[in-house]
């Protein structure tokens, strides 16, 4: 008899010859079980999309409320949902004021295509400044804004008048122009393994758009909803964007993005031509009533104030010869080693003592530390003790 293994790699579409094959049947906090009763740990929590860990109790019983009273409506925008209405209320109560104003959509890749067109449509301009390493989605608009060739060059042509710089790099912020429609970046890049940018970064980059009239882009995606230690990562610098992109966490598990601007930036896709961005799906009211009960669960039971101590323990336990660098904001994480093939073998037999962890897009030879923010202590200890075991023996 043909397992669902099988009909796994017959009928479910690849995306890598080397697919990792875990059969999961049920998953709840840290914790996955696989169709055996095998238990993991899991250190990348969805890649930043469960930060309450799985099955949380809040989120599960908002998704059946929700699916009880009603699911898909209408087109989004029409009908007044109440889970659309009250998420983006509650939502604009922790963002600066002039971050008032929220569209829904199913994903990060559709935020950042909402957005790119949103600063296209506002300026009246065509060129776009992103960052080398940068990620935000493998939609045509998105992955034309990656900044990483070796993605993008099977699928050319894709945007014109697209411009990149050197993530980091203040020199080449003299190179956006009043040509420019905005700049879109990861307030701290993910993909290329934590790259942390300076103070004076960003704030230049915010200085240098205010001047040129550019609309900022933050894409948080992946460092939002408490990941850094803070609700949002640019709050750690003392800047706001112009447009934020939100994603993962923020549909609590379920599928759920949204770009956010100003009221009066984003009334400029309302007409001329009406309706000048759509969706479907997007805020899908039972996504809403789960990213709104698990936003309630973050902010009420203060787990972002937990998140930097965590942190901090995965950085003073995880320490071994064979660990070139680390490089951590919060609890999100990078474990640098000597090359991808080493790192690939520690993560195999991570995974093969029950702890479930991966690699970042652009920095294969480091290891993605990223779990639930309801982790506990000794959790921590637990999952270190076992990766250090790991390195010992795969490395």
């Amino acid at each position: 008899m043909l397992s669902n293994r099988r009909f796994f790699l017959d009928h479910v579409a690849q995306t890598s010859t080397a697919p990792l094959m875990l059969e999961i049947e049920r998953a709840e906090g840290i914790y996955l079980y696989d169709t055996s009763g095998k238990r993991y740990i899991d250190l990348i929590a969805g890649i930043s999309v469960s930060n309450l860990g799985h099955s949380h109790p809040a989120v599960v019983a908002a998704v059946k409320d929700q699916a009880e009273k009603y699911m898909h409506l209408m087109v989004y925008g029409e009908f007044v949902q109440s889970p659309q209405v009250k998420y983006a209320k509650m939502l604009s109560g922790f963002l600066p004021e002039k971050l008032g104003n929220v569209y829904f959509t199913n994903s990060g890749a559709e935020a950042t295509e909402g957005a790119l067109k949103l600063a296209k449509r506002f300026t009246g301009r065509t060129n776009i400044v992103h960052f080398q390493n940068s990620y935000h989605g493998s939609t045509q608009g998105a992955l034309s804004v990656m900044g990483d060739e070796s993605f993008k060059r099977k699928f050319r042509p894709l945007l014109p008048d697209i411009l990149q710089l050197e993530y980091g790099n203040e020199k080449h912020l003299d190179k956006i122009s009043t040509q420019t429609a905005a700049v879109i970046l990861e307030t701290i890049q993910a993909e290329s393994g934590i790259t942390i940018p300076s103070q004076a970064f960003l704030q230049k980059l915010r200085k240098v758009c205010d001047d040129t009239g550019a609309l900022l882009i933050l894409d948080e995606a992946q460092t939002g909803m408490g990941r850094t230690g803070k609700l949002f990562a640019f709050e750690h610098y003392g800047i706001a964007p112009d447009i934020l992109l939100l994603a993962k966490a923020f549909g609590g598990g379920m599928p759920l993005g949204a770009f956010i601007s100003s009221k009066h930036i984003m009334s400029s896709l309302s007409d001329n031509p009406a309706l000048g961005h759509i969706t479907t799906f997007g805020g899908h009211p039972v996504c809403c009533a789960a990213g709104m009960a698990a936003f309630e669960v973050l902010t009420k039971e203060k787990l972002i104030d937990t998140v930097e101590n965590k942190g901090r323990l995965f950085d003073e336990l995880l320490v071994h010869p064979k660990i070139i660098s680390k490089t951590r904001k919060g609890l999100m994480m990078a474990l640098e080693f000597e090359s991808f093939a080493t790192n690939k073998k520690i993560i195999d037999r991570c995974i093969e003592l029950g702890v479930l962890t991966d690699w970042f897009l652009f920095a294969s030879q480091s290891m993605r530390i990223g779990p639930p923010l309801i982790i506990t202590e000794q959790e921590i200890r637990i999952a270190c003790q076992i990766i250090l075991q790991a390195i010992g023996e795969g490395g």
